[in-house]
């Protein structure tokens, strides 16, 4: 355990619920402030405005918007479960705010004449901590799936579940070369060990540039993680209305919206911790890095993150399911297993000549030859056998020389002859008449 954790068990009742409050507060404030954000850079990538009536510039709407869905009326299905119903969007609420408890914000600080750390506990498995909590999220989705009694909710559930296992394992791969480089998953001992430079110069000792192949797949991982575009596949309109809270309404469906950009913000905080440094400024010096000047950068490097994801749902199409699990399991997942071990080589000693951070660079610049090496070969042509013609991912397609069978000739039907000699017809009894 570090001085962070020591000093965190010196904290009085009083400034532990303060704490509590104020991560609640950040959170709930950083929702808003996103969900608004994301509209007005789409909108100005598309060239056209975006929020712009309520409040200055349009920034209280997203305000106006929670205000608006807590007065809806709130709608239950027939066939729903009642108190899965009602849970399940608890479930994934709670778990997005406790992963935050464990992510440091700032380094030492005065708070109410009390010297503390700007963080609410520095557990010794802080790293594990936020994997469970993110990964206990996904329960709440394929509850709330189930829970509706419709059958497009319950195949959005199913897919979220799927994506989020497969995800969690290339997330859970990138951070084990973190913990290898630094001895610890202690979040405050991890952002300790990024204080150094590498090789001497102004180049801060950031393990997203020591680490970058862990870097660039945690941050595609965190990405599928939250179910964001272009991996937003649990909420594919197009295929399934509107995904696993379909049938939600009121403030269910806004406890599922703020549960996203919630984990949204803590997978940025993460990656800010992990791979950035933490709280601490680019450059070595006590000025910057010491109070609450660390707050400011780490609001600043986790909101980097955030744009990206911003970025991607405005830039990118939504990807094909076996493209996306593709991804995660035909490479992702063996990326970082060979990753892994590279950089279990390296801290074993095996190129002792070296010093550790030559070793990393080396080994960084040989993984991305290799992964570039690997994207720029063809793939593979699939050969039809005489069956039915498959696409590049085995979906069936007509094939190129399909001609379209001719129309089948028209039926002629009898119809009744009517007399030529109009004079007859017009002699001829009626109904009544023969009767």
């Amino acid at each position: 355990m570090g001085d962070t954790a020591k000093l965190l068990a010196d904290d009085p009742v009083w400034l532990v619920l303060v704490k509590v409050v104020g991560i609640f507060a950040f959170l709930v404030v950083m929702t808003l402030f996103m969900i608004n954000w994301e509209r007005k850079v789409v909108a100005r990538m598309q060239h056209r405005p975006g929020p712009n009536r309520v409040g200055p510039n349009g920034w209280l709407q997203s305000l106006a918007d929670g205000l608006k869905l807590a007065f809806k009326e709130d709608i239950r299905p027939v066939l729903a479960d009642k108190w899965v119903f009602f849970l399940a969007p608890v479930i994934s609420c709670i778990p997005a705010f406790l992963a935050f408890s464990v992510i440091p914000l700032a380094g030492e600080v005065n708070m109410f004449g009390q010297q503390t750390a700007l963080q609410l506990v520095d557990l010794p498995v802080g790293v594990l901590v936020v994997l469970a909590c993110s990964s206990l999220g996904v329960y709440g989705i394929v509850l709330s799936g189930w829970a509706s009694g419709s059958p497009y909710p319950l195949l959005g559930a199913l897919r979220s579940a799927a994506q989020v296992i497969s995800y969690e394992i290339a997330m859970g791969l990138s951070i084990v070369a973190v913990i290898m480089f630094t001895g610890s998953m202690s979040t405050g001992d991890i952002v300790n060990a990024q204080a150094s430079t590498i090789l001497n110069t102004p180049i801060p000792g950031w393990f997203g540039l020591l680490l970058f192949p862990s870097f660039v797949i945690y941050v595609v991982s965190m990405v599928g993680e939250t179910n964001r575009a272009p991996f937003d596949l649990p909420e594919a309109e197009s295929e399934l209305v509107g995904g696993f809270h379909t049938e939600y309404s009121s403030l269910k469906f806004a406890l599922f919206f703020l549960a996203e950009y919630v984990n949204m913000v803590t997978v940025s905080a993460l990656a800010t911790t992990l791979f950035l440094g933490g709280y601490r400024a680019p450059w070595s010096g006590e000025f910057m890095n010491t109070g609450w000047w660390g707050l400011l950068w780490f609001i600043v490097k986790t909101l980097f993150f955030l744009f990206i994801f911003i970025w991607l749902r405005g830039t990118l199409p939504r990807l094909r399911y076996d493209q996306f699990m593709k991804l995660g399991w035909k490479v992702l997942v063996p990326t970082s297993l060979v990753w892994i071990m590279a950089v279990a080589v390296i801290r074993t000693g095996a190129l002792k000549e070296l010093s550790t951070g030559q070793k990393l660079v080396a080994l960084g610049v040989f993984v991305g030859v290799v992964l570039l090496i690997s994207f720029l070969l063809p793939d593979k042509k699939q050969v039809s056998k005489g069956g039915v013609p498959l696409a590049g991912s085995g979906f069936p397609v007509p094939p190129l020389d399909l001609q379209v069978p001719k129309s089948a000739p028209k039926r002629k039907v009898k119809v009744a002859t009517l007399p030529k000699d109009t004079e007859a017809l017009a002699a001829a009894p009626t109904a009544k008449e023969a009767e």
